[in-house]
């Protein structure tokens, strides 16, 4: 049976029509599912669809089946899609199939305007016949630094930047790389949902595989991949056996058995986005121990601002942004490794809290993900305005009138 709200259609499930408050379509092509880990995509777009339909397409998913398109609208109205095609196709069938299933999709549609959404350069193979009205570059990450990248990801980048009408970054970093590549580029770095993660500043129910263990608590919440320097995990546990460290967060691209286990180390999986509060409400420490390579050279991690807002002090490597923006403040303490760690943590564990907090409530005070979506979606409705202009202006032209400048 289709689920509410959608109906059944030959070899595709396509939504019942929403009832928007416009007429426009945003299509977000993403390398990231939606429900693996509720970060910047999730926050960006559940707030663009109180203004436009949001239809949220992920990156296929390979079963013995004939190709179809499943569909789920999620919380926030946002519809998600998740292209299903039959193992064995190359690369080039795959991206064939796509660009039927979104064809079969929007067959119906017939929007004032289309805004096509990028976090992955990879999704022009399937929606490069789009015409869009607007064409977004949400670039979150150095997608081409991260393990199994894509061999052509460097060049469908190129060919989105050609595309794209504006470009957004995650990071100062990210944006000083790109700026040069596109004549509108804008950094937008990590923001935050202060209420959600103020939450673990009262006191709550911890959770059942956390309340047992032993203070003090250090914790991290994330993905669990190359970015994390595994060794400075081992490292640090075994030179606290005392100390628990509490990880939080899927593992992926790197072999579960090559986590550090030891008994003062938890490895819990992910949790979800609504859980998190309630761990971090017992954790004394937050940790950020990524690796310092060409995988982090560019991130900006939005879990430094959620820590700070759920009151937990934090020690991080040296990632560039994280300096930048926040060690430089005196909000975050960086060290390059165990030692220095364990050092700052046990500085941390001693130092009174209360001035810290007031420090980083001013330096949160001014940012939220909507203010930074209207920030965005103002340059968007410029963008979009000028277009219609000119367009109105072509249409004058080819019927003869005169065109006052």
């Amino acid at each position: 049976m289709p689920e509410q709200g959608l109906r059944q259609d030959a070899g595709i499930r396509v939504p019942a029509p929403l009832a928007p408050s416009t007429s426009t379509l945003l299509i977000c092509f993403s390398h990231l599912r939606w429900g693996f880990v509720y970060q910047r995509p999730q926050h960006l777009l559940t707030r663009a669809a109180r203004h436009y339909r949001v239809l949220f397409v992920e990156e296929a998913w390979f079963e013995d089946t004939a190709p179809r398109l499943d569909l789920t609208e999620v919380k926030g109205g946002v519809i998600v899609a998740v292209p299903v095609l039959p193992h064995g196709m190359t690369g080039d069938e795959a991206e064939a199939a796509q660009k039927q299933l979104l064809n079969q999709l929007l067959a119906g549609e017939r929007p004032e305007e289309i805004i096509a959404w990028y976090y992955t350069p990879m999704a022009l193979g399937s929606s490069d016949h789009l015409e869009p009205d607007l064409c977004v570059y949400d670039c979150m990450d150095e997608l081409s630094a991260f393990r199994f990248a894509p061999p052509n990801l460097i060049e469908r980048e190129q060919a989105l930047f050609d595309r794209a009408d504006l470009v957004f970054t995650g990071g100062l970093s990210l944006y000083e790389a790109k700026r040069d590549r596109h004549p509108s580029v804008h950094a937008f770095p990590s923001s935050i949902d202060r209420a959600h993660f103020a939450r673990a500043r009262e006191p709550g129910s911890e959770p059942d595989d956390q309340i047992g263990l032993p203070r003090p608590r250090l914790g991290y919440f994330g993905v669990i991949d190359e970015r994390m320097d595994l060794e400075l995990v081992a490292e640090m546990a075994a030179l606290r056996p005392d100390w628990q460290f509490v990880m939080i967060g899927p593992v992926v691209k790197i072999d579960e058995a090559s986590l550090p286990r030891a008994e003062n180390i938890h490895w819990l999986g992910g949790r979800s986005y609504d859980e998190l509060p309630n761990y971090l409400s017992g954790w004394d420490i937050g940790l950020m121990p990524f690796a310092m390579n060409e995988s982090t050279r560019f991130i900006s991690p939005t879990k430094t601002p959620e820590f700070l807002a759920a009151g937990v002090p934090v020690v991080s490597t040296p990632v560039v942004d994280v300096v930048r923006s926040w060690g430089d403040a005196g909000l975050v303490e960086i060290a390059a490794t165990a030692p220095e760690m364990i050092a700052m943590a046990d500085a941390l564990l001693a130092r009174p809290k209360a001035a810290w907090l007031e420090q980083v409530d001013r330096q949160l005070a001014s940012l939220s993900w909507d203010r930074t979506w209207n920030e965005m979606h103002a340059r968007m409705r410029r963008k979009l305005d000028v277009s219609a202009a000119t367009q109105r202006r072509a249409a004058k032209v080819r019927a003869g009138e005169a065109v006052h400048v």
